[in-house]
């Protein structure tokens, strides 16, 4: 007995959505039609009726041509072989711009500003990203090691995710759109989870967005592999609005810290990137957390995804769910039963 799943990709969308129709098929049935697989027999299938789906399929989505691999060897490269071409932003430690490698290779390539933070730390960065590979993370793909130092990664075409909520394109994505961007930070952040590393600065800031609405995560400044947790060291910059309270009373960052931020993240989404905690500074959020205060539904989201939400900013750590049940929630947004949100893992 096999499965298989079938999504429609919508005419106003760029990428396959994740809410599909899920077919069993028993091997009997296959015996039928021995020569032809059974992902084949289902969406030929559903090539002459909709049967459950919003439509019949019409044709095959379209995907853009890959470029070619990054070489493995190529880790230590001249500044030469780097052409900047378009300066996409800027931050405490430097520059972020569009470029080439070897003039034919498109890149995203992050300066150090002179003095703004020790190149050791900043070549940790670097090493920390090159052994934490995974399709939700921005790839990186080479360094420059001499000052100023260059770290040249993957270049997302649509920029970070807040910003992208906020374009004219962004503002006109459809709820099931957000909830699989949600997804697919959670599936990223569930592989940091596995890797035992924490991210200590998740936030629609750090997540960039490619041309097929690919989400990655970005901007491992912060993010340290960890044994249980990383104790910030004193001096430290961190966002207050993203920040558990735990991270912000006593420094202490852990992966259930980031669990937080997500949950910060999500009403980022939802509202289209809306900065949390309206009207409130960064003082009064913190007076309002150690009195149990959390920010309300914002309008427009689910009851379920709000529920999701809250479980982030559960009190005691232990009790936030994991990353790992976070992304099967919101991959299954559509198709879990109430009892299956009821379903958590305990600690």
């Amino acid at each position: 007995m096999e499965r298989w799943k079938l999504a429609v990709l919508e005419p106003d969308e760029k990428e396959s959505a994740r809410a599909g129709r899920s077919e069993q098929v028993s091997s009997g049935a296959e015996s039928l039609l021995s020569n032809c697989p059974l992902n084949c027999l289902m969406v030929f299938a559903h090539t002459e009726r909709g049967d459950g789906l919003c439509q019949r399929l019409i044709a095959p989505c379209t995907s853009l041509a890959p470029q070619r691999p990054w070489a493995q060897d190529e880790w230590e490269i001249p500044r030469e072989s780097l052409k900047l071409v378009k300066k996409l932003g800027s931050g405490q430690f430097g520059e972020v711009w569009m470029g080439y490698y070897k003039n034919n290779f498109k890149v995203a390539v992050k300066t150090m500003k002179e003095g703004s933070m020790d190149p050791n730390a900043f070549l940790a960065e670097a090493n920390l990203m090159k052994k934490l590979q995974h399709n939700k993370l921005v790839r990186l793909y080479a360094v420059v090691t001499k000052q100023p130092i260059y770290i040249v990664t993957e270049y997302m075409a649509n920029g970070c995710l807040l910003d992208y909520l906020k374009s004219e394109e962004g503002s006109q994505l459809n709820l099931p759109k957000l909830i699989d961007m949600s997804a697919q930070v959670a599936e990223g952040m569930a592989y940091i989870e596995r890797m035992n590393s924490i991210h200590r600065d998740l936030r629609a800031a750090n997540i960039l967005v490619s041309e097929t609405l690919c989400c990655k995560i970005a901007d491992f400044g912060l993010a340290r592999i960890i044994e249980d947790e990383y104790l910030a060291q004193e001096g430290a910059k961190f966002p207050i609005k993203w920040t558990a309270p735990e991270a912000i009373n006593f420094g202490v960052f852990t992966i259930k810290s980031d669990v937080w931020s997500f949950g910060i993240l999500l009403t980022e989404i939802i509202t289209y990137g809306r900065i949390p905690y309206p009207g409130m500074t960064n003082p009064e959020v913190i007076r309002n957390l150690e009195q149990g205060y959390r920010m309300p539904c914002p309008d427009l989201c689910p009851a379920e995804l709000y529920s999701i939400i809250l479980r982030c900013w559960r009190n005691k750590p232990e009790e936030r769910p994991t990353f790992e049940y976070l992304q099967s929630v919101l991959e299954d947004f559509y198709t879990a039963t109430e009892k299956q949100y009821e379903a958590e893992p305990q600690p």
